[in-house]
């Protein structure tokens, strides 16, 4: 019977989480697991991440292979570093968005900045009249 430590998917539709599950490798991602051994929610900032280390070092030494993923969240849980987020990369249409928004405020800042120049301006010929 080849084990294996690897994530089961629950949650809803576009809304996914996680358990890091002990498996024979030959049951379905989402079957029947032998032991629950963690948890792992991307979706919350930062990313949850909680396993217990003591019975993965206790499958391992069974001779459990875990997947790669598994193996990248018990490396990150080890070592205690926080979850690095990766930036969301905007979309083209709200890039130009963005963009025509800051070209706007850009505009509008210098036609207020013109404005305040000319009021500036006319105030000394008023005092000298």
């Amino acid at each position: 019977m080849a084990v294996k430590i690897r994530l089961a998917r629950h949650g809803a539709k576009k809304r996914p989480y996680y358990r890091v599950v002990v498996a024979d490798g030959r049951m379905p991602r989402d079957g029947r697991y032998i032991e629950e051994i963690g948890r792992y929610n991307p979706l919350t900032n930062p990313k949850t991440i909680d396993i217990n280390l003591e019975k993965v070092d206790e499958w391992i030494s069974k001779g459990a292979q875990p997947s790669n993923t598994v193996s990248h969240l018990v490396e990150i849980v080890r070592s205690g570093a926080p979850v690095v987020e990766k930036k969301a990369k905007l979309s083209k249409k709200a890039q130009a968005k963005a963009a025509a928004a800051a070209e706007a405020a850009a505009a509008e800042a210098a036609a207020e900045e013109a404005a305040a120049a000319e009021a500036s301006a006319d105030a000394p010929e008023a005092e000298a009249e």
